[in-house]
Order: structure tokens, then sequence, then C-alpha cells
């Protein structure tokens, strides 16, 4: 990973509330997620870099993340700030149905960096695209999460193992995958 330009963009994926419910049943993997995402949101403050927020409007009527619900919201350790941008989803591509690639696009942006929830699902479907649509893009594997799945035969998987597959598939083909150590020391 080389410097990053002044202009990338931290895109947070999905990183709400309704995602503990999840957590709960599900065996998250990484506990220092919000963590990480705070230190690099921190870093991209101060130096002025644009943050975008990605928030997941569910349309399942069970859903956490349904609008009206609290689960909906931003968790409270990694919430916008006034000013920064919140793209709404209804899919699992936070390009589908948003106003996100023209907003990038726009503003002349080629680099981006992800984060957020999950590994296998929405981080990676936004990942594949913006590597398809040609943006330099890099997932920040420390800063990234899961949870256990089942399979269509009943096998559990571990969440550890469904965010490693994830971020191996995504490695190399459609963006780099660093770690939130790596990034730090490229964004100052």
């Amino acid at each position: 990973m080389t410097s990053l330009p002044n202009d990338a963009v931290l895109l947070i994926i999905d990183v709400q509330k309704g995602m503990d419910v999840y957590a709960e049943r599900y065996n998250r993997n990484n506990p220092d997620l919000e963590r990480n995402i705070a230190r690099l949101q921190d870093a991209w403050r101060h130096s002025g870099r644009p943050i975008v927020h990605v928030q997941h409007l569910s349309r399942e009527p069970q859903s956490p993340l349904r609008p009206g619900q609290p689960g909906v919201e931003i968790k409270e350790e990694v919430k916008p700030l006034p000013g920064e941008l919140v793209v709404q989803k209804s899919v699992s591509s936070a390009f589908i149905g948003t106003t996100l690639e023209e907003n990038l696009r726009h503003r002349g942006v080629t680099t981006l960096v992800l984060v957020g929830m999950q590994t296998n699902m929405c981080v990676s479907t936004t990942a594949r695209m913006a590597g398809n649509l040609g943006f330099t893009t890099y997932v920040v594997s420390d800063a990234t999460a899961t949870f256990d799945n089942t399979g269509p035969d009943g096998k559990r998987y571990g969440s550890e193992l469904l965010h490693n597959v994830a971020l191996a598939d995504l490695h190399g083909e459609f963006s780099t995958v660093v770690d939130t150590r790596t990034v730090l020391e490229r964004a100052s």
C-alpha cells in the first residue's frame, strides 16, 4: 500500500445498533471492530479526508435494521459528525439504488477504504463493485467483521472462517486487504 491520496474516502458500512442482535445469536468475530473504525475515523477527520457512512435500511419485516426500529441507527462509537455524508441502501451494495458512485465521481475520488459489517456480505459486495467500477479499493481486515452462518446442508460455518475466506476472495482481484496499522501509517 502506497500513501493514501488526500481525497481517499473512508467508507463505513452498516455499523448499526441492530447488528448487536445478530452478534448475540451468531458469534460475531473481531471484537475490536468499532475501536479500529473509530481510530481510522479520527485519522481521517484529523487529515480532512472525506468519510462516508453507509446505513442499511432493511425491507425485511423482522429485521432490527428496518426503518423506525432503534437498531437502524448507526452505533455511537462511529456515528457521523455533521457534514459527513450518510448513504442509505436497502441491498448489499452501497452502489445500487444510491447516489454513492455519482457523488464520488463528481468529487473526483479514485480511492476507497472500506470498513464495517459484514465482511462476507455488504463489505464484500461493495468492494467487488468498487473494484469493477475502477476505484482503487482497500478493505481493512481488522475493521470488518461477520457472523457464523449455516450452509444449505445445515452445516454451521464459524465467523472467523467466513471472515478470512471473504478477505481472501477480495484480495488481489477486487481490492487490496490491509490492516488498521498499515492504513494509519499510510494516511499520515
